[in-house]
């Protein structure tokens, strides 16, 4: 059986998750709470809730501000699934922010000139070009259309 999830990320990436290779390296034995996840039966019954992947039958118990334990279903973070992640060989991966700065450039503007265009911050491009954050959609048209005057199409093969 395969222990692979496909992800597509909020920067447009499409990522590997091979929790074979993952389980390996984390160690997994009986005592851990991962150990269920071993078997392929177990493994499957995840769900996608808020970009996390959850096995809501696998309860781990966690203290809330007082101190009292609170039960939770084990879950993994998105932030932790990019880091965990791989390319997928072969897959052409253009995200957003290289148009944006490949776009910027073309029109000889700096940050700064994009960034006061746009009504963003300079931060902000950069972050954006760097891809080290997200932009909802209707930043991104402010880029685009105000700030390097182009139109936006999305498309959606």
């Amino acid at each position: 059986m395969d222990f692979s999830v496909m992800c597509m990320f909020n920067n447009g990436e499409s990522r590997l998750l091979d929790f074979e290779n993952i389980f390996k390296e984390w160690k997994i034995g009986p005592g851990d709470v991962e150990f269920p996840l071993l078997d392929i039966k177990n493994f499957l019954k995840f769900e996608l809730r808020n970009q996390t992947l959850s096995w809501p039958y696998i309860v781990i118990e966690l203290p809330d501000e007082s101190g009292m334990m609170q039960k939770h279903p084990y879950e993994i973070g998105p932030d932790v699934l990019f880091q965990l992640s791989e390319l997928i060989p072969g897959e052409v991966q253009h995200g957003y922010e290289t148009l944006i700065r490949n776009e910027r450039m073309k029109a000889g503007l700096t940050q700064d000139e994009l960034d006061y265009r746009s009504g963003t911050s300079r931060f902000y491009i950069s972050r954006l070009e760097n891809n080290r954050t997200d932009v909802e959609m209707s930043t991104l048209r402010k880029i685009v259309e105000a700030g390097l005057g182009k139109s936006m199409k999305l498309v959606i093969e």
